[in-house]
């Protein structure tokens, strides 16, 4: 005899089959997203790994992480086909008279490597993060401590979030328009790090007013019933406990901030540059100069000149390169927001 069914069992109906369909397509949109972001991440740590590995000792291809960009050439000699850079190309037609006329095939940025690319994209997140860090927390500082609630507040608060929608182009041409033209500044790191910091701007006010809101009141409460002054009490009360919060923003900044093109296209990049960014004469120089960087240089060799076997491994290099950069950066901000917030927790 079959038993009959408990009141508490669920009996199947045409809402919940819909509610396991609808749960079905949630996981499966999910997984196609995790399978695209894995399979790209894939074919650029595959190919990459060609160029900046190699299968003898030292195993890492220094020359492409120490060197500067350069065009190969290929050509043939004495029955053999060699590749060479551009210093070495002219060294060897210096040692050997006679391959002065040689005809070689060119390929531009295809030899050499990326440092200077390397070394502009650190000096660009470093100096627009402090920037962006610096004003942001003050803001956030101010909206959520001092500020009292009103119309005027309200239309600040919406202010940012709307610029947290703004297209980075806008923000570039944002920067070229007042930094570069109106004070200046030319094509050089400082218009970049101003613009790129504005950039990223309302994701750390954002971020970092929500981690001040989410230390107790009783902090504050306690540390003015001692007679502190507000700013002791923010200062030693409440931004210490908000600070894994508000590098949880840095985190956030750092991925945008290096992988952004438009902005640093109009106020900092350059295609190419012979010298180091430290390789000036007057302090001041550095400021007011112009640096490669890694998104620019991936962009300018994936599609300003012609493509060939040689151009997609110093694509694929640089970009994995790009992500390793990027993923220590934000894996140190990482480890300094865990160390803080186990010293700081409550």
């Amino acid at each position: 005899m079959k038993p009959e069914p408990s009141t508490f069992h669920s009996r199947p109906d045409g809402r919940r089959r819909i509610e396991r369909a609808t749960t079905w397509i949630f996981r499966a949109a999910t997984y196609l997203v995790l399978l695209a972001g894995g399979a790209v991440l894939l074919t650029i740590a595959v190919k990459g790994s060609r160029t900046l590995f190699q299968s003898e000792a030292p195993f890492i291809n220094w020359s492409f992480l120490t060197e500067a960009p350069e065009s190969l050439y290929i050509f043939e000699w004495e029955g053999r086909t060699l590749e060479m850079g551009d210093r070495e190309f002219r060294a060897f037609k210096e040692r050997n008279p006679a391959a002065a006329n040689v005809e070689a095939e060119s390929y531009v940025y295809s030899a050499g490597g990326i440092f200077p690319a390397i070394a502009g994209t650190l000096l660009l997140v470093l100096g627009s993060m402090t920037i962006a860090l610096a004003v942001g927390v003050s803001a956030a500082v101010y909206l959520n401590e001092y500020a009292r609630d009103g119309r005027g507040i309200r239309f600040i608060r919406l202010a940012i979030l709307n610029l947290a929608g703004v297209p980075s182009i806008v923000f570039g041409l944002f920067g070229f328009g007042l930094f570069v033209i109106f004070l200046g500044w030319n094509v050089s790191l400082l218009a970049g790090w101003f613009t790129l910091a504005f950039m990223v701007l309302p994701v750390v006010i954002t971020a970092s007013e929500e981690a001040l809101k989410a230390v107790p009141l009783g902090f504050r409460e306690g540390s003015l019933a001692l007679g502190a002054t507000k700013w002791q009490t923010i200062r030693r009360n409440v931004l210490p406990y908000a600070l894994p919060g508000i590098l949880t923003s840095s985190v956030l900044g750092i991925a945008r901030v290096a992988g952004e093109t438009a902005p640093i296209m109009f106020t900092a990049a350059y295609v190419v540059r012979d010298q180091l960014p430290w390789q000036v004469e007057r302090l001041g120089d550095f400021f007011f100069q112009g640096v490669m960087a890694l998104p620019y240089h991936i962009y300018v060799v994936s599609s300003k000149i012609p493509q060939n076997a040689h151009t997609e491994r110093v694509q694929y290099g640089t970009a994995l390169v790009f992500l390793l950069l990027v993923a220590t950066i934000a894996g140190t901000s990482i480890l300094l927001r865990q160390h803080l917030r186990k010293r700081h927790s409550w």
